[in-house]
């Protein structure tokens, strides 16, 4: 399939999904969106795909926001239905049976912070910047942003910045909790890799159970969440990846899963 604004490319087990829009700094508008949802289509009736990169193209901008220019004509509905479709977009994104890495390399702004935020996690460039400086528009957070955000640095951390429209560095994202790591702008991108690689080595059931379990049970009392992990757990026994991992162990070897759905 041949995109327009985004750039889907697989090596080996690991997709790399790069929003190409490089003279608007990457920014998502409508037909980006399309595509990404296009995207993912493809990831979920691959098989060989084991671990999802999200990044954006050269090194100034992630995803520097929803595009403006887009949306300044927008009516009530019409800006409803775009939040809608973005929103339905990363639950896609973030419901993926497959890991997926941000490749955070500068302006992750608006829609960029929260298309990372759909991530698993988020490995950020020393030159990154992250905000929802939408209330600088007289509009508010549309992708979600609202919510996750909260779930992720805490609420009075997420009130602050949507509210503020402030910006934060890479380091500082780290330290409230929405950054995992933080590298070198020339070292980012071999870092992902790794780490991608890394995760399409292991076993895909238990793998897509982690992911599942964590997503499902962190807002759940924990007395509700417990019984979920022990019939994953089980689960797992009925997969050959865990019959491949506990030999492997015993016989002091490097554990190659092949294991299906």
């Amino acid at each position: 399939m041949s995109f327009e604004t985004i750039i889907y490319e697989t090596k080996g087990a690991v997709a790399t999904i790069t929003i190409n829009r490089p003279k608007a700094m990457n920014a998502l508008n409508p037909q980006v969106i399309e595509e990404l949802a296009q995207a993912i289509a493809i990831i979920r009736g691959d098989d060989q795909v084991k671990c999802v990169v999200i990044t954006g193209s050269g090194d100034k901008a992630f995803v520097a926001g929803a595009d403006i220019a887009a949306m300044a004509e927008m009516t009530a509905l019409q800006g409803r239905a775009f939040s809608l479709r973005g929103q339905e977009v990363l639950f896609m994104l973030e419901q993926l049976d497959r890991p997926v890495i941000a490749a955070v390399n500068g302006f992750a702004l608006g829609g960029g912070t929260e298309l990372a935020m759909a991530c698993d996690f988020i490995y950020a460039a020393e030159n990154a910047k992250f905000g929802q400086p939408e209330i600088n528009l007289g509009i508010i957070p549309g992708f979600g942003g609202t919510q996750r955000l909260g779930r992720l640095v805490g609420k009075g951390q997420a009130k602050e910045l949507c509210m503020t429209g402030a910006v934060v560095g890479a380091q500082e994202a780290k330290e409230m909790g929405l950054v995992n790591k933080v590298f070198p702008v020339d070292q980012l991108m071999a870092a992902v890799e790794k780490t991608a690689q890394a995760l399409a080595s292991k076993g895909r059931v238990s793998m897509r159970a982690v992911k599942n379990l964590i997503n499902a049970g962190y807002d759940l009392p924990l007395e509700r969440a417990i019984p979920m992990e022990a019939e994953s757990f089980a689960t797992c026994f009925a997969s050959p990846d865990q019959k491949e991992g506990m030999t492997a162990f015993l016989e002091k070897r490097k554990a190659e899963f092949k294991g299906g759905k």
